[in-house]
């Protein structure tokens, strides 16, 4: 059986803290955050204007949009997140579990990446 799997990227400006951690994080600080919305699939769109595709990235992209605008670019995370401890691996599930809620057909993971050397990636079984 063939299968695919297509990521969307996605970037935003935000600060956080992990008031838990001994080290510098847990001081307030930002990150130019890098996230990719995975979707994986078995069968292409067999015909119209998205002939040959998993799924339109543009309509990844619908999906992605409000989150960032409401929850992630330019914010606190700390407050608009909800979570106590934002740390990457809590931000890719929460990320994740919004996406789920909207039904975003074929999800399969969120990965976010707060530097250039650093990530996290969520996924359910």
């Amino acid at each position: 059986m063939e299968e695919w799997l297509i990521y969307k990227e996605f970037r935003f400006e935000a600060a956080h803290h992990l008031p838990h951690h001994t080290g510098k994080c847990g001081r307030l600080h930002g990150h130019s955050w890098v996230g990719r919305v995975y979707i994986q699939g078995n069968k292409l769109i067999e015909d119209g204007s998205q002939q040959g595709m998993l799924l339109d990235y543009g309509e990844i992209k619908q999906y992605i949009e409000p989150l960032l605008e409401r929850y992630l670019d330019h914010h606190y995370l700390n407050q608009t997140t909800g979570l106590l401890n934002p740390t990457s691996e809590a931000i890719a599930r929460w990320v994740f579990e919004r996406l789920e809620e909207t039904d975003l057909p074929g999800l399969h993971a969120v990965e976010i990446r707060e530097t250039c050397t650093t990530g996290a990636r969520y996924m359910k079984r």
